[in-house]
């Protein structure tokens, strides 16, 4: 009998196909894929990968073509607003890809609410978020439906304001938009399904999200050492970043100073270890993670 295999749908092209692949490698699966390969295999474990549009993704994980799917939020919030019929869960966030849906008007235009959009016309590729953002405001508006480039449509006189994804910025700003207010903020989501799977799939769900999590977890996190004196540890110890319960080491010789080993689950910048060297430590260490399990 041939094994159970899961099958993920994963965004075909762009940042974040890249970001998917490379959370997939952290995991420890090795997926040999063409450039134009829309199906592929995990060597390590039974997984099978589809690669599709973006916005095929919800419908596809939510009709069980596909056991799990990683998607923008931006997308998967627009496929529920708009489905009646929407059977997918978010099984995880997986922090990478971030934006966020905001409405953007015209520089020199006034703005402080939705509002001020009544009776405008509003260019997006998000419809049902925005119906409902408008329905929860009480704002009536013609909604203008586009597919691409939805930041032209002011400047073509087509659209009063528009509702789009938003990373730096730098996009609106090349035509002569702003940022007014944002809708929704968006990551990178693992979706799963909402019917039942066998045990042998819900077995190799809970293994790849184990290696998920440990994976982010590293990547957030630092190992750190130092050395520190003992009528400063307390305090040292109060300035690292996301530690729970170090490990305190006596220093060979002995002496006044012990040496300090954590694992930091927030970022460690400069002025941390400044602070640090301020309170007395010294030769203090900041080292990656590869992996980590919890």
């Amino acid at each position: 009998m041939t094994a159970e295999r899961i099958r993920i749908a994963l965004q075909k092209s762009g940042r974040m196909a890249e970001d998917s692949m490379a959370l997939l490698r952290k995991c420890g699966l090795h997926i040999d894929r063409s450039k134009d390969q829309l199906f592929c295999r995990a060597k390590e474990m039974p997984i099978d990968l589809m690669m599709i549009r973006d916005d095929d993704i919800p419908g596809f994980v939510s009709s069980g073509i596909c056991d799990l799917g990683i998607v923008g939020e931006n997308v998967f919030a627009e496929e529920k607003a708009a489905g009646e019929t929407f059977a997918a869960q978010i099984l995880e966030r997986l922090g990478f890809s971030f934006c966020r849906l905001s409405i953007a008007v015209p520089d020199g235009k006034a703005y402080e609410s939705l509002a001020n959009l009544q009776g405008q016309t509003i260019a997006t590729s998000y419809p049902a978020l925005l119906q409902k953002a408008l329905r929860d405001e009480g704002v009536e508006a013609k909604i203008l439906l586009m597919t691409g480039s939805v930041e032209v449509a002011p400047r073509l006189k087509i659209a009063d304001a528009i509702c789009d994804i938003v990373a730096s910025g730098a996009t609106l700003a090349s035509n002569g938009l702003h940022e007014a207010e944002v809708l929704i903020r968006s990551e990178a989501l693992l979706i799963r399904g909402q019917g039942a799977l066998s045990p042998e799939k819900e077995d190799i769900i809970k293994r790849l999200l184990r290696r998920m999590r440990g994976a982010t977890q590293a990547e957030d996190s630092k190992y750190i050492m130092l050395h520190a004196p003992r009528r400063q540890l307390d305090d040292i110890v109060g300035l690292l970043p996301g530690a729970e319960s170090p490990t305190i080491l006596p220093l060979q010789g002995g002496g006044d100073k012990v040496a300090v080993h954590a694992v930091c689950r927030e970022a460690v910048f400069w002025e941390t270890m400044e602070r640090l060297q301020e309170a007395g430590a010294s030769a203090i260490l900041v080292l990656p993670i590869e992996k980590m399990m919890i």
